[in-house]
């Protein structure tokens, strides 16, 4: 089963906060589908937690190594242009941030041609709003 899952859920994989366990279950029950932004999101995410000492420096090349790893199972959607323009009706008419509509975007792009409901993983509660106002499943992690 598929499940959409946001940046600010899958760098959970990778370091220790709240909402971990809850994510690593998540992924044994479904398949990763995430927008191609989500590789920038992470790579970058571990290293502003790095540089913050969320983590420890030390930890941070085995985490990359492992994200390497775990992205060549995900299936990633490119941005098109029918996603940015998605995109940009969602901030027109949600108080979201850029990213955070592609992201929701991309899921109603890929639960319509599944012609089924997706789950929306994510951990931010503004993207859960605003992706449920769009129509999504929603679920929160951490």
């Amino acid at each position: 089963m598929w499940a959409y899952f946001d940046s600010s859920a899958l760098v959970k994989v990778y370091v220790q906060e709240s909402g971990r366990a809850a994510v690593l279950r998540l992924l044994r029950q479904h398949e990763v589908i995430a927008s191609a932004i989500l590789l920038v999101e992470i790579r970058g995410a571990l290293r502003r937690r790095a540089a913050e000492n969320v983590i420890e420096s030390s930890r941070l090349p085995s985490a990359l190594q492992q994200f390497a790893k775990d992205r060549a199972q995900w299936n990633l959607l490119a941005v098109s242009t029918e996603i940015l323009e998605r995109a940009e009706q969602l901030v027109a008419s949600h108080t979201v941030r850029t990213l955070d509509a592609i992201h929701i975007a991309s899921a109603q792009e890929f639960a319509g041609r599944l012609q089924a409901h997706l789950p929306f993983i994510s951990a931010d509660q503004r993207q859960i709003e605003a992706a449920a106002a769009a129509g999504l499943m929603v679920q929160q992690v951490g």
